[in-house]
């Protein structure tokens, strides 16, 4: 795929779940934000603040990397590497919009184990991460999305090309938003 091209998915796929988020959450109480249909199961205020604190990490760290990069002149094409590839691909959704795969969230990131993740701002601090995320997309294009490298948040030590990376989270984000369509749609669901 091209560099341009990339650019085009992530910013699309990244404007559809701010769509989505505020249609699925604008009105939704208290009760409803903190429904858990089972055990286990996280309810919208815990999907939210674990795609915040996903963002928390992931874009100072895009911002650090792009500002301080060397590599400033774009390449046409975007080549994947095989690791990258794994890690996006093992979160994009199926052609049915359901989940292909389930991961354990790590400790730091799981509001079933860290409670403090929830803050009461949830929707408000979703809907300003992924707008900045736009904003860092944007400068994204103007690197080569291939040289600048991402540590990811399991390990510093694993990195992942820009390009991969920004698929990576993007991808993260569309599962999680899918996953509070679906929960809204559960038929017990609190009407109020």
């Amino acid at each position: 795929m091209t560099t341009k091209e990339l650019i085009q998915i992530v910013t699309s796929i990244t404007q559809q779940n701010i769509e989505a988020i505020n249609k699925s959450t604008a009105k939704l109480s208290e009760k409803q934000m903190n429904w858990i249909p089972n055990p286990g199961v996280w309810s919208v205020a815990q999907i939210l603040a674990h795609m915040n604190e996903f963002g928390r990490y992931y874009h100072p760290t895009f911002l650090k990397k792009i500002e301080n990069t060397r590599f400033t002149s774009t390449k046409e094409a975007f080549v994947s590497s095989p690791l990258g590839r794994s890690a996006w691909k093992s979160m994009k959704l199926g052609n049915a919009k359901n989940v292909k795969r389930k991961f354990k969230a790590q400790k730091g990131y799981n509001p079933n184990i860290d409670k403090g993740l929830v803050k009461g701002n949830e929707i408000e601090t979703f809907l300003a991460q992924q707008n900045e995320l736009l904003s860092i997309i944007e400068k994204a294009g103007t690197v080569n999305i291939r040289r600048v490298k991402i540590p990811i948040s399991m390990s510093k030590i694993v990195r992942l090309r820009l390009g991969d990376a920004l698929l990576f989270v993007v991808y993260h984000n569309q599962r999680h938003v899918q996953q509070i369509l679906n929960l809204r749609k559960n038929t017990n669901f609190p009407k109020k």
